[in-house]
């Protein structure tokens, strides 16, 4: 049986769309949306949402900067910005803003606001769009 983390992804852009996917249907199902103030009530799955999306955007990152590092060691976001540094500057801003708003603020903090957490999907599939465009520019046939 094939370990999913050590096979690299056969459509990356596809795979990092589909953690999209689960973020937005975690919140949609479970995050108990108060459609008076715009905020979420259930703190555990804005969480989770923000974890789902960070990932989907490192997967779609990995599969066009193709970072290396030594076993059992993470990948640092210095290093995706590094390479995106030379390589794309608007992706630039957008992992920059996507770290702060999916990683920090969605991920660890929960933040509650609607908007806010509006913004991280509309950044990761921002990044996921650029990614997929940088990817065909580079000659690798997306499904």
């Amino acid at each position: 049986m094939k370990d999913p983390i050590k096979e690299p992804v056969t459509d990356p852009i596809l795979e990092a769309r589909r953690y999209v996917e689960n973020a937005r249907k975690t919140l949609n199902d479970n995050g108990k949306l108060d459609v008076e103030t715009h905020h979420y009530r259930d703190r555990k799955y804005v969480r989770a949402a923000g974890h789902y999306l960070w990932s989907g955007v490192l997967i779609a990152l990995e599969a066009v900067f193709h970072l290396k590092t030594a076993r059992h060691k993470r990948i640092h976001v210095e290093e995706y910005k590094q390479a995106a540094t030379q390589r794309d500057k608007k992706l630039l801003c957008w992992i920059n803003d996507g770290y702060e708003v999916m990683h920090l603020n969605m991920g660890y903090d929960g933040i509650l606001s609607k908007p806010s957490c509006d913004d991280g999907f509309r950044l990761a599939n921002s990044i996921i769009d650029r990614c997929a465009l940088l990817l065909q520019s580079q000659g690798v046939a997306l499904g």
